[in-house]
């Protein structure tokens, strides 16, 4: 009966923790969601401080530096570049003020942005430069907490056996050094003591002074992300991932509502996620941290996020499958029935994707079948057109034949070799290519009564063609209807207009360069022309 009740306990505990978790993931969603509105309360803080700093005097260098540092407070883990920025401006202000305390105050400023941006060099060379003997005793400790830190990042970020043990045991000392400077009640200093013993092991303690520090209620949102973020790991180290979990994403809808952008929470957590296969969660805020740090403006924070977004949405769309087949294999336990029922529904889904398929197959076919027969019936026009301007001509020239012949035969009979001559000169060969010309122009368009206006539309209005009024064609346009007509042949369409196959290369370039089409696309443009 005891063990009953013990494996009902553990159960009825998983479910809360587990409910506890799911409802603190649909919280932080909802809060991603709304980032624009605490966004916008930091932005009105910001634009009030900077038109304050408009009003200054150009002289009220006292003013000038406790505006920059309050610029500096709001941006510091809003957007890395102005942050920066003011960091530079409050140096400079301290420098031309000739104080000491200012000028190493706001180097250890410039090395928290530096620091937050993962630029570890440049953090410990501007930390390096800060004269902490001239600092008071709140600043000088505060500028030992952020020595610590930078080594913990710095081990975190090496990850070895020979180097990170060494910045671990640096890290203590300083947080020691600290604690000479500041109350032992001093937020700040209870909270790197509690990093401290989290570094060097000592979990118990660590877990008893951090959840002591999140439980207190005048926290801000950024203390409180620091805080549950970092006892997240200790968590996450005693394989306690739903706890770990819950504070991550408390973490995170405290970055949110204090529009802190280059928090590591919200990394973290899609991080967890992703290991315990919730790629769906896991890819939202993965995203949602790749747009923070897009917005904060620091190069190493967007290439960490970038890493760890490439993972999960390489495994996204497995997931999504995965998902399915866990619940068709729900749906089979549940009765087998459903088993032939999802079948036959697949089997009609295929068959219906195949049926779209052939109908836009066949819809398609359909569309070139329309264009050829457009085509083909437009071929047609033109064969009869030509076959009856053909036997037009030859009729013509035929009779025009016989006429001579019998003319001839006359003479010859008669012996007049005079008349013959004169007959023969009187055939004028120029001017019978140029009728034949002429009623070739006329035939062409009546096919394509449009070609001369388009052809126009392929020229700027000055290169356009026109023509006299006792033209129907000129002959470049001739050479690009004979083109139209399918005749592509530079050889035949300098034989049929008694020209060189080089005059017809010329023209036809002279004709292309004009164009406000490319050269090589403008034959394709000629062939897209209707007829009637």
């Amino acid at each position: 009966m005891c063990l009953n009740s013990f494996f009902i306990s553990v159960f009825l505990s998983f479910c809360i923790a587990a409910n506890a978790q799911d409802t603190t993931l649909v919280e932080l969603d909802s809060f991603i969601k709304q980032k624009d509105k605490f966004d916008q309360e930091k932005r009105k803080r910001i634009d009030k401080l900077e038109n304050n700093l408009q009003q200054l005097k150009e002289g009220d260098l006292e003013k000038k530096y406790t505006t920059y540092l309050a610029l500096y407070e709001e941006y510091k883990t809003f957007d890395f570049n102005k942050a920066f920025e003011f960091s530079n401006k409050l140096e400079e202000v301290a420098a031309l003020q000739k104080d000491s305390v200012k000028i190493a105050y706001s180097k250890m400023k410039k090395g928290f942005i530096l620091l937050s941006s993962g630029m570890f060099k440049e953090t410990f060379d501007a930390l390096k430069s800060v004269n902490a003997n001239s600092l008071t005793d709140s600043m000088r400790a505060e500028y030992y907490f952020l020595t610590a830190r930078s080594y913990y990042d710095l081990a975190d970020y090496d990850k070895d056996q020979y180097f990170s043990p060494r910045y671990v045991e640096k890290a203590g000392l300083y947080i020691d050094s600290a604690g000479y400077l500041c109350n032992e009640n001093f937020y700040r200093y209870r909270y790197f003591q509690g990093l401290k013993n989290l570094k060097l092991g000592n979990i118990t303690l660590a877990s008893d002074i951090l959840n002591k520090l999140l439980s207190e209620e005048d926290l801000s949102y950024s203390d409180y992300a620091v805080i549950a973020s970092t006892l997240s790991d200790i968590y996450i180290q005693q394989n306690n991932t739903q706890r770990a979990i819950y504070l991550l994403a408390k973490a995170a809808t405290a970055d949110i509502k204090a529009s802190t952008k280059e928090a590591a929470a919200m990394v973290n957590l899609a991080q967890i996620l992703y290991q315990k296969n919730d790629v769906k969660n896991a890819y939202t805020f993965i995203n949602a941290a790749m747009d923070d740090a897009n917005f904060y403006g620091a190069r190493q924070r967007k290439v960490q996020v970038s890493a760890l977004l490439k993972v999960i949405s390489g495994v996204k769309v497995n997931s999504v499958e995965e998902q399915r087949r866990v619940l068709t294999r729900f749906v089979l336990a549940l009765a087998v029935l459903s088993l032939t029922i999802i079948a036959f529904a697949i089997i009609i889904y295929r068959q219906l994707i195949k049926l779209r398929k052939a109908d836009r197959v066949i819809t398609k076919a359909n569309e070139s079948l329309k264009q050829t027969i457009v085509k083909l019936n437009e071929a047609d026009k033109i064969k009869e057109e030509y076959i009856g301007y053909y036997f037009n001509i030859n009729s013509e020239y035929l009779d025009k034949l016989a006429l001579l012949k019998k003319s001839i035969a006359s003479k010859l009979e008669k012996k007049n070799y005079d008349d013959i001559k004169i007959a023969i000169d009187k055939i004028n060969l120029h001017k019978e290519r140029e009728n034949l010309y002429l009623r070739f122009d006329k035939t062409f368009l009546q096919l394509f009564p449009n070609f001369v206006d388009e052809v126009n539309k392929l020229f700027k209005e000055e290169d356009q063609f026109i023509l006299s009024s006792n033209q129907e064609l000129n002959t470049e346009l001739r050479i690009f209807a004979l083109t139209r007509m399918g005749i592509t042949d530079n050889d035949k369409i300098a034989h049929i207009l008694d020209y060189s196959v080089n005059t017809i290369y010329a023209y036809k370039n002279r004709v292309k360069n004009k164009s406000i089409v490319p050269n090589d696309k403008f034959d394709d443009y000629l062939m897209k022309i209707r007829g009637v």
